[in-house]
């Protein structure tokens, strides 16, 4: 038997103590194994079976539950063995050592689901939205999961493949026939077709940008002169005393990360250290992060003492942000000046670079929903619906792709038929590549090798 075909078994339940743990096993006729484990019983499929769990002398490791679960109706299409016992770690330990010793061996990252995609239990897509179910970070993030793990992205995925094949089989069709060609793609409307799934694409693709932002979120980094109101923000958005703040420059030494959430959206919110030259080994160091986590922003609240304006300091600041980085304006302690929160987004041309003013107290908490607005706005969230579902990267870069290649596509001629089907064939592969259907082995082993061990 080779080693993709020995019996997997993990840890399913997260480490730790616990009032129940799982032990989870795949593979082929694990119905010995199951009688040699409880002692000559024999589970049935789908009932419950209580018994000892014994080691190699016929002693009890643990007593608990034991779940059978007959090939193919199982999670990952093979025989799936679940030992429920006690929680603890040396329990679990002890049975997953025990399991080991009769043939199986321990599973890789994933290795669960992705036998359940290549025994076509689950799709690629789908498969993915298993993961994301675990890591989801807000109930609109596991909301959306789900909708992609009962197939609501596949579906739209496969009805595009489906009418591209359609498609590609009227154009190469007329290969054969050259002298009429022409005359048949205009009677099977081949024009309006195209036309019509660079439309569906084009939705598809805009809900997936939604989704990639529920799942992904965004990194927002305070950036400003030392004194000028980060480290107060931050708390006054994460609603908690998370950053240290006194009137002395240089408090903040280091970046404080903390995480909200905005309509469901997870926003990563990073204070850095005052960016300014200092001799401060210790203060460097966290400068040097600060940097590190600008690079990597999606957003930067540039705040500007009102008092002061753009001084030589947060010029310099300016100076080192990437020209392509989103920037919002913040101008806080309003009450201190008397003035009311305000947003302003219209015809300014700020010398900071943003398009974006806030006016706001981060004391009072004055004008902090028109900021969690703005940074709404600036990924372009347009708000849960039932039509959205989770997106990586890796789908927008196909679904891309795939754009891309019927825009290629409209552009063909009337005599150029052979380049019209090559474009075609490379959008269908390129939607392809998010269900699986088409997809090299090192993309599914870099795909489920970023999954939790035991799933």
């Amino acid at each position: 038997m080779s080693a993709s075909q020995n019996p997997i078994a993990a840890i399913a339940t997260a480490p730790g103590r616990g009032g129940v743990g799982v032990v989870r096993i795949s593979g082929k006729n694990l119905l010995p194994l199951a009688a040699t484990l409880s002692g000559g019983k024999t589970p049935k499929p789908r009932v419950a079976l209580y018994t000892d769990f014994l080691d190699s002398d016929g002693q009890a490791i643990d007593t608990g539950l034991m779940l059978y679960f007959a090939a193919p109706a199982s999670f990952t299409g093979e025989d799936v063995l679940e030992l429920q016992g006690h929680g603890g770690p040396v329990v679990m330990q002890m049975l997953l050592s025990r399991c080991l010793q009769l043939g199986a061996r321990l599973a890789e990252p994933g290795e669960f689901t992705k036998r359940a995609f290549l025994n076509n239990k689950l799709d690629l897509a789908q498969a993915e939205s298993v993961a994301d179910l675990i890591d989801a970070s807000s109930r609109s993030a596991a909301r959306m999961a789900v909708r992609s793990l009962k197939g609501a992205f596949s579906q739209h995925i496969h009805a595009l493949v489906d009418d591209l094949i359609t498609l590609r089989m009227l154009v190469e069709a007329t290969l054969d026939f050259p002298e009429e060609d022409i005359d048949f793609l205009e009677a099977a409307d081949a024009r309006g077709r195209l036309a019509e799934l660079q439309g569906r694409l084009k939705t598809v693709l805009q809900s997936a940008e939604q989704g990639a932002i529920l799942r992904e979120g965004m990194n927002v980094v305070l950036v400003g002169a030392p004194n000028v109101g980060k480290s107060s923000l931050l708390n006054a958005l994460a609603g908690d005393e998370v950053a240290i703040v006194t009137d002395i420059a240089g408090t903040t030494r280091d970046t404080v990360r903390e995480q909200i959430t905005l309509d469901g959206v997870p926003v990563h919110i990073i204070d850095t250290a005052g960016l300014r030259d200092t001799d401060d080994v210790v203060e460097q160091i966290g400068i040097e992060r600060s940097q590190k986590a600008v690079r990597e922003a999606d957003v930067a609240l540039v705040l500007i003492d009102p008092a002061e304006g753009i001084n030589a300091k947060t010029q310099a600041i300016l100076n080192s942000l990437p020209p392509t980085l989103k920037k919002i304006e913040i101008r806080n302690k309003i009450d201190l000046a008397g003035e009311t929160a305000a947003m302003v987004s219209d015809g300014l041309k700020l010398a900071s670079g943003a398009d974006t003013l806030i006016k706001l107290s981060a004391k009072t908490g004055a004008g902090l929903d028109l900021l969690k607005q703005a940074l709404l706005n600036e990924i372009g969230w347009q708000g849960e619906s039932e039509g959205l579902f989770l997106a990586r990267r890796r789908h927008l870069a196909a679904l891309h792709e795939a754009e891309a290649e019927l825009e290629n596509a409209a552009l063909c001629g009337n005599h150029q038929i052979e380049l019209l089907a090559e474009h075609l064939r490379l959008a269908q592969a390129a939607c392809s590549e998010i269900t699986g259907e088409f997809t090299a082995d090192d993309l599914l082993g870099v795909i489920f090798s970023r999954f939790c061990i035991g799933k």
